[in-house]
Protein backbone atom coordinates (compact mmCIF):
# COMPACT_ATOMS: atom_id res chain seq x y z
CA UNK A 1 0.00 0.00 0.00
CA UNK A 2 1.30 3.75 -0.99
CA UNK A 3 2.10 5.48 1.96
CA UNK A 4 0.06 8.10 1.04
CA UNK A 5 -3.24 5.90 1.18
CA UNK A 6 -2.54 4.65 5.01
CA UNK A 7 -4.42 5.23 8.00
CA UNK A 8 -2.02 7.26 10.11
CA UNK A 9 -1.84 6.14 13.89
CA UNK A 10 -0.79 8.71 16.35
CA UNK A 11 0.88 7.17 19.15
CA UNK A 12 1.46 9.18 22.51
CA UNK A 13 4.20 7.81 24.74
CA UNK A 14 6.12 7.32 21.83
CA UNK A 15 9.48 6.76 23.37
CA UNK A 16 7.98 5.22 26.70
CA UNK A 17 7.54 0.96 27.03
CA UNK A 18 3.79 0.97 25.94
CA UNK A 19 3.89 3.84 22.58
CA UNK A 20 6.93 2.77 21.85
CA UNK A 21 6.00 -0.97 21.26
CA UNK A 22 3.11 -0.10 19.27
CA UNK A 23 5.40 2.29 17.02
CA UNK A 24 8.06 -0.98 16.77
CA UNK A 25 4.65 -2.71 15.47
CA UNK A 26 3.47 -0.72 13.09
CA UNK A 27 6.83 -0.33 11.35
CA UNK A 28 7.47 -4.30 11.23
CA UNK A 29 4.41 -4.41 9.62
CA UNK A 30 5.29 -2.65 6.19
CA UNK A 31 2.48 -4.28 4.19
CA UNK A 32 -0.03 -3.01 6.74
CA UNK A 33 -2.59 -0.68 6.61
CA UNK A 34 -1.43 1.81 9.08
CA UNK A 35 1.41 4.16 9.30
CA UNK A 36 3.11 5.56 13.27
CA UNK A 37 3.25 8.93 14.41
CA UNK A 38 5.70 9.54 17.04
CA UNK A 39 4.43 11.94 19.50
CA UNK A 40 7.50 12.80 21.68
CA UNK A 41 7.96 16.06 23.42
CA UNK A 42 11.73 15.68 22.20
CA UNK A 43 11.86 14.92 18.32
CA UNK A 44 15.93 14.88 19.23
CA UNK A 45 16.10 12.88 21.42
CA UNK A 46 18.10 9.52 20.64
CA UNK A 47 14.70 7.08 21.08
CA UNK A 48 12.75 9.60 18.95
CA UNK A 49 15.69 9.46 16.01
CA UNK A 50 15.42 5.17 16.39
CA UNK A 51 11.80 5.45 15.61
CA UNK A 52 12.34 7.71 12.99
CA UNK A 53 14.83 5.03 11.32
CA UNK A 54 11.67 2.67 11.60
CA UNK A 55 9.75 4.72 9.54
CA UNK A 56 7.40 6.54 12.14
CA UNK A 57 6.63 10.35 11.47
CA UNK A 58 7.96 12.48 15.12
CA UNK A 59 5.90 15.04 16.04
CA UNK A 60 6.27 17.16 19.22
CA UNK A 61 3.53 17.57 21.61
CA UNK A 62 2.88 17.41 25.24
CA UNK A 63 0.07 16.06 26.97
CA UNK A 64 -0.02 19.14 29.35
CA UNK A 65 -0.47 21.14 26.10
CA UNK A 66 -3.87 21.06 24.49
CA UNK A 67 -2.98 22.68 21.48
CA UNK A 68 0.44 20.56 20.51
CA UNK A 69 -2.17 17.22 21.19
CA UNK A 70 -4.65 18.92 18.65
CA UNK A 71 -2.28 19.46 16.31
CA UNK A 72 -0.86 16.21 16.76
CA UNK A 73 -3.81 14.26 16.06
CA UNK A 74 -4.57 16.29 13.18
CA UNK A 75 -5.08 13.85 9.63
CA UNK A 76 -4.74 10.99 11.85
CA UNK A 77 -6.94 8.00 11.63
CA UNK A 78 -6.60 7.32 15.07
CA UNK A 79 -4.55 7.58 18.28
CA UNK A 80 -2.90 5.52 21.19
CA UNK A 81 -3.08 7.34 24.33
CA UNK A 82 -1.37 6.87 27.46
CA UNK A 83 -0.51 8.67 30.26
CA UNK A 84 2.90 8.24 33.08
CA UNK A 85 1.78 8.52 36.42
CA UNK A 86 5.05 7.64 37.79
CA UNK A 87 6.46 10.79 35.84
CA UNK A 88 4.68 12.75 38.37
CA UNK A 89 2.78 10.98 41.20
CA UNK A 90 -0.15 13.32 40.35
CA UNK A 91 -3.64 11.88 39.81
CA UNK A 92 -5.00 15.51 38.99
CA UNK A 93 -2.18 16.07 36.49
CA UNK A 94 -3.23 12.65 34.76
CA UNK A 95 -7.25 13.51 34.48
CA UNK A 96 -6.08 16.89 33.04
CA UNK A 97 -3.98 15.30 30.73
CA UNK A 98 -6.80 12.96 29.54
CA UNK A 99 -9.11 15.85 29.38
CA UNK A 100 -6.50 17.00 26.66
CA UNK A 101 -6.27 14.12 24.64
CA UNK A 102 -9.77 13.40 24.37
CA UNK A 103 -11.13 17.23 23.89
CA UNK A 104 -7.88 16.57 20.78
CA UNK A 105 -9.70 13.07 19.87
CA UNK A 106 -12.65 14.77 19.11
CA UNK A 107 -11.18 17.76 17.49
CA UNK A 108 -9.31 15.58 14.88
CA UNK A 109 -12.47 14.03 14.11
CA UNK A 110 -10.50 10.06 14.88
CA UNK A 111 -12.27 7.18 14.34
CA UNK A 112 -10.40 4.92 17.29
CA UNK A 113 -8.98 5.88 20.23
CA UNK A 114 -7.32 3.21 22.36
CA UNK A 115 -6.80 4.74 25.71
CA UNK A 116 -4.09 2.83 27.90
CA UNK A 117 -6.70 2.29 31.27
CA UNK A 118 -6.93 0.64 34.80
CA UNK A 119 -9.48 -0.32 37.27
CA UNK A 120 -10.83 2.55 39.57
CA UNK A 121 -10.43 0.42 42.73
CA UNK A 122 -12.59 2.91 45.06
CA UNK A 123 -15.67 0.81 43.05
CA UNK A 124 -15.03 -2.10 45.23
CA UNK A 125 -12.66 -0.61 47.85
CA UNK A 126 -14.88 2.78 48.86
CA UNK A 127 -12.56 5.06 50.63
CA UNK A 128 -14.56 4.37 53.71
CA UNK A 129 -12.86 0.74 53.27
CA UNK A 130 -10.42 0.57 56.35
CA UNK A 131 -8.60 -2.48 54.71
CA UNK A 132 -6.40 0.11 52.93
CA UNK A 133 -5.13 3.31 53.83
CA UNK A 134 -7.01 5.73 51.99
CA UNK A 135 -3.64 8.01 49.55
CA UNK A 136 -3.82 11.83 48.79
CA UNK A 137 -7.39 12.24 50.60
CA UNK A 138 -9.03 10.63 47.98
CA UNK A 139 -7.53 7.80 46.27
CA UNK A 140 -6.72 4.02 47.27
CA UNK A 141 -4.83 3.08 44.38
CA UNK A 142 -3.83 6.80 42.61
CA UNK A 143 -2.25 5.76 39.59
CA UNK A 144 -5.06 3.38 38.92
CA UNK A 145 -7.90 5.64 40.43
CA UNK A 146 -7.20 8.61 38.22
CA UNK A 147 -7.14 6.38 34.54
CA UNK A 148 -10.06 4.70 35.93
CA UNK A 149 -12.22 7.50 36.57
CA UNK A 150 -11.12 9.54 33.39
CA UNK A 151 -12.78 7.05 31.04
CA UNK A 152 -15.69 8.54 30.57
CA UNK A 153 -14.13 12.01 29.54
CA UNK A 154 -13.41 10.25 26.04
CA UNK A 155 -17.15 8.55 25.83
CA UNK A 156 -18.81 12.08 27.13
CA UNK A 157 -16.75 13.55 24.16
CA UNK A 158 -18.54 11.26 21.92
CA UNK A 159 -14.61 9.59 20.84
CA UNK A 160 -14.86 6.08 19.45
CA UNK A 161 -12.56 4.59 21.63
CA UNK A 162 -11.56 1.06 23.27
CA UNK A 163 -9.95 0.77 26.72
CA UNK A 164 -7.30 -1.33 27.14
CA UNK A 165 -6.31 -2.97 30.26
CA UNK A 166 -3.09 -3.66 30.75
CA UNK A 167 -0.85 -6.22 33.13
CA UNK A 168 1.87 -5.33 35.84
CA UNK A 169 5.21 -4.87 33.51
CA UNK A 170 7.48 -8.11 33.79
CA UNK A 171 10.19 -5.26 32.81
CA UNK A 172 9.71 -4.05 35.98
CA UNK A 173 12.23 -6.97 37.07
CA UNK A 174 14.94 -5.14 34.80
CA UNK A 175 13.82 -1.28 36.07
CA UNK A 176 12.12 -0.65 38.64
CA UNK A 177 14.75 -2.37 41.05
CA UNK A 178 12.05 -5.48 41.72
CA UNK A 179 14.34 -8.19 40.66
CA UNK A 180 15.58 -10.88 42.80
CA UNK A 181 18.11 -8.99 45.37
CA UNK A 182 19.68 -11.19 48.24
CA UNK A 183 18.00 -11.13 51.76
CA UNK A 184 19.94 -11.32 55.42
CA UNK A 185 21.07 -15.01 54.67
CA UNK A 186 22.67 -14.39 51.39
CA UNK A 187 20.15 -15.72 49.50
CA UNK A 188 18.26 -14.42 46.42
CA UNK A 189 14.36 -13.48 46.53
CA UNK A 190 11.88 -11.33 45.17
CA UNK A 191 9.35 -9.57 47.36
CA UNK A 192 5.44 -9.32 46.43
CA UNK A 193 2.68 -9.01 48.83
CA UNK A 194 0.61 -11.39 46.94
CA UNK A 195 0.55 -14.26 48.39
CA UNK A 196 -0.61 -17.40 46.97
CA UNK A 197 -2.42 -15.38 44.31
CA UNK A 198 -1.69 -15.09 40.57
CA UNK A 199 -0.40 -11.65 39.02
CA UNK A 200 -1.44 -11.57 35.46
CA UNK A 201 2.04 -9.90 33.60
CA UNK A 202 3.12 -9.21 30.69
CA UNK A 203 6.03 -7.73 28.17
CA UNK A 204 5.90 -4.46 28.14
CA UNK A 205 6.67 -4.44 24.10
CA UNK A 206 3.72 -6.91 23.90
CA UNK A 207 1.12 -4.39 24.84
CA UNK A 208 2.02 -2.24 22.06
CA UNK A 209 1.40 -5.74 19.86
CA UNK A 210 -1.86 -6.22 21.61
CA UNK A 211 -2.83 -2.49 20.73
CA UNK A 212 -1.69 -2.99 17.47
CA UNK A 213 -4.15 -6.05 16.71
CA UNK A 214 -7.23 -3.83 17.93
CA UNK A 215 -6.07 -1.21 15.73
CA UNK A 216 -6.37 -4.12 12.98
CA UNK A 217 -9.52 -5.58 13.98
CA UNK A 218 -10.93 -2.03 13.20
CA UNK A 219 -13.89 -0.77 15.10
CA UNK A 220 -14.78 -4.21 16.75
CA UNK A 221 -13.24 -3.14 19.80
CA UNK A 222 -14.99 0.30 19.89
CA UNK A 223 -16.84 0.93 23.04
CA UNK A 224 -15.60 -2.38 24.45
CA UNK A 225 -13.00 -3.11 27.31
CA UNK A 226 -10.52 -5.30 26.65
CA UNK A 227 -7.58 -6.67 29.23
CA UNK A 228 -3.85 -8.38 28.14
CA UNK A 229 -1.81 -10.25 29.58
CA UNK A 230 0.88 -12.95 28.81
CA UNK A 231 0.66 -15.00 31.32
CA UNK A 232 -1.31 -15.40 35.14
CA UNK A 233 1.62 -16.13 37.44
CA UNK A 234 2.25 -16.50 41.13
CA UNK A 235 5.03 -15.44 42.63
CA UNK A 236 6.10 -18.74 43.64
CA UNK A 237 6.40 -19.69 39.66
CA UNK A 238 7.90 -16.49 38.90
CA UNK A 239 10.90 -17.01 41.80
CA UNK A 240 10.76 -21.07 40.14
CA UNK A 241 11.15 -19.90 37.24
CA UNK A 242 13.70 -17.43 37.32
CA UNK A 243 15.64 -19.93 39.31
CA UNK A 244 15.67 -22.22 36.21
CA UNK A 245 16.56 -19.58 34.01
CA UNK A 246 19.50 -18.14 36.22
CA UNK A 247 20.40 -21.65 37.44
CA UNK A 248 20.89 -20.81 41.20
CA UNK A 249 18.17 -20.35 43.97
CA UNK A 250 15.44 -17.29 43.94
CA UNK A 251 13.26 -17.57 46.68
CA UNK A 252 9.70 -16.21 46.72
CA UNK A 253 9.11 -13.40 49.55
CA UNK A 254 5.55 -13.10 49.81
CA UNK A 255 5.23 -10.12 52.49
CA UNK A 256 1.86 -8.79 54.09
CA UNK A 257 1.21 -5.49 51.75
CA UNK A 258 1.33 -3.68 54.92
CA UNK A 259 4.96 -4.16 55.02
CA UNK A 260 5.04 -3.21 51.33
CA UNK A 261 4.00 -0.20 51.40
CA UNK A 262 6.47 0.61 54.52
CA UNK A 263 9.11 0.05 52.56
CA UNK A 264 9.35 3.81 51.98
CA UNK A 265 10.47 3.90 47.86
CA UNK A 266 8.64 6.84 45.92
CA UNK A 267 5.43 4.86 45.65
CA UNK A 268 5.59 2.45 47.90
CA UNK A 269 2.36 2.84 49.87
CA UNK A 270 0.49 3.21 45.64
CA UNK A 271 2.17 -0.30 45.00
CA UNK A 272 1.46 -1.82 48.62
CA UNK A 273 -2.57 -0.98 48.11
CA UNK A 274 -2.35 -2.04 44.28
CA UNK A 275 -1.09 -5.64 45.10
CA UNK A 276 -3.34 -5.81 48.11
CA UNK A 277 -6.38 -4.96 45.53
CA UNK A 278 -5.06 -7.83 42.65
CA UNK A 279 -4.77 -10.23 45.71
CA UNK A 280 -8.57 -9.14 47.62
CA UNK A 281 -10.19 -9.41 44.19
CA UNK A 282 -7.85 -11.61 42.49
CA UNK A 283 -10.82 -14.00 40.50
CA UNK A 284 -12.01 -10.65 39.39
CA UNK A 285 -8.81 -8.79 37.92
CA UNK A 286 -7.49 -12.15 36.31
CA UNK A 287 -10.51 -12.82 34.74
CA UNK A 288 -10.60 -9.13 33.41
CA UNK A 289 -7.26 -10.23 31.07
CA UNK A 290 -7.57 -12.91 28.89
CA UNK A 291 -4.35 -14.58 27.79
CA UNK A 292 -6.29 -16.28 25.00
CA UNK A 293 -7.62 -12.64 23.70
CA UNK A 294 -4.23 -11.33 24.21
CA UNK A 295 -2.98 -14.34 21.83
CA UNK A 296 -5.37 -13.50 19.35
CA UNK A 297 -4.59 -10.24 18.60
CA UNK A 298 -0.91 -10.57 19.43
CA UNK A 299 0.22 -14.36 18.30
CA UNK A 300 3.82 -13.74 19.53
CA UNK A 301 2.83 -12.79 23.01
CA UNK A 302 5.32 -14.27 25.24
CA UNK A 303 5.03 -16.37 28.32
CA UNK A 304 6.75 -15.37 31.64
CA UNK A 305 9.20 -17.93 30.70
CA UNK A 306 9.91 -16.92 27.37
CA UNK A 307 10.66 -13.27 28.75
CA UNK A 308 12.83 -13.76 31.42
CA UNK A 309 15.20 -15.98 29.18
CA UNK A 310 15.43 -13.69 26.41
CA UNK A 311 16.11 -11.16 28.87
CA UNK A 312 18.17 -13.08 30.94
CA UNK A 313 21.11 -10.45 30.77
CA UNK A 314 19.52 -7.38 31.53
CA UNK A 315 17.71 -8.51 34.26
CA UNK A 316 19.93 -7.57 37.60
CA UNK A 317 20.61 -10.40 40.17
CA UNK A 318 21.78 -8.97 43.32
Amino acid sequence: MHMSEKKIIAVLGATGAQGGGLVRAICADPSGAFTARAITRDVNSEKAKALAALGAELVAADVDDAGSLERAFAGAYGAYCVTFFWGHFSPEKEVAQVTYMAQAAKQAALQHVIWSTLEDTRILVPLSDVRMPTLMEKYKVPHFDAKGESNHLFTDAGVPVTFLLTSFYWDNFIYFGMGPTKGPDGVLGITLPMGDCKLPGIAAEDIGRCAYGIFKQGTEWVGKTVGISGEHVSGAEMAATFSRVFAKEIRYNAVPPSVYRSFGFPGAEDLGNMFQYKHDFNDQFCAARSTAVSRSLNPDLQTFEAWVTSNRDRIPIG
